[in-house]
């Protein structure tokens, strides 16, 4: 603990799934832990998970596609916390379709949460980083990045997310920040259970049919995902930049 007890981590879309088992994952490790997300009531669930085992957590509410208040939240991680040395993008939403039929409203949102978002709460909290000279950055990608059908603008965003994460690499390494990115395959979250909802099988049919497909024979759990963030952030870590990292329990899944 004592290399990471005076660290502050941000970690986007964290009231609940892959976000807060990376927020307690995080904590567990010596970070303070920022829980952002679009609804600051919902984070308080996270924070006091946080909390109860000894760690410090903050809620803060933010819209990361919104400039003004990307700066504003973490202008206030930054006072009530402490500077904030590492960054989780992991916010997202989906909006799914298939191209002919899918609405430039949903196209726009997609890519305004996760690409832009990630773009805007970088931006903000790289400054942070640069002045203590060490930071970390990880960004949530997907398998989807490598297509998939009725998924265009999050498939887009995704594998956008994947280029960005390497540019940061070569623009922010001489200040002793990394990049990386970890593309989750299939795991089980209201997102997934959302889609198993909207194809008509329940979902633990769908999660069978999914890991029927998956060469370790299981699904991904919220927590799978925050181990490979975790090693991201550490200081063991630092010669691993501009990496994506695929935790889907096989080469493709």
């Amino acid at each position: 603990m004592s290399e990471t007890a005076q660290k502050v981590a941000v970690v986007t879309g964290a009231a609940r799934g892959i976000g807060a088992a990376t927020a307690l994952r995080l904590a567990a490790d010596g970070f303070a832990v920022a829980v952002l997300d679009l609804d600051e009531k919902a984070c308080a669930g996270t924070v006091a998970a946080v909390e109860e085992q000894g760690g410090r957590g903050l809620a803060v509410g933010v819209d990361v596609a919104d400039a003004e208040r990307v700066e504003a939240a973490v202008a206030r991680v930054a006072a009530e916390l402490g500077a904030p040395l590492v960054l989780v993008n992991n916010a997202g939403i989906t909006r799914d379709d298939l191209l002919f039929k899918m609405d430039e409203r949903d196209w726009d949102a997609v890519v305004g949460v996760h690409l832009r978002g990630a773009f805007l709460m970088s931006r903000a909290v790289q400054k942070h980083m640069t002045a203590a000279g060490w930071g970390r950055i990880v960004n949530l990608s997907s398998t989807a990045a490598l297509g998939n059908r009725g998924q265009v603008n999050y498939s887009a965003a995704k594998a956008g997310l994947q280029g960005f994460t390497k540019t940061l690499a070569i623009e922010l390494g001489k200040f002793g920040v990394t990049a990386n990115a970890v593309a989750p395959g299939f795991i089980a979250t209201d997102m997934t259970a959302k889609t198993a909802q909207r194809v008509g099988l329940s979902f633990d049919d769908f999660k069978a049919r999914a890991a029927a497909n998956i060469p370790v024979a299981r699904v991904g759990e919220p927590a799978d995902i925050a181990a490979a963030v975790s090693f991201f952030v550490r200081e063991e870590a630092g010669f691993v930049s501009g990496q994506v990292l695929y935790v889907a329990g096989g080469p493709r899944a």
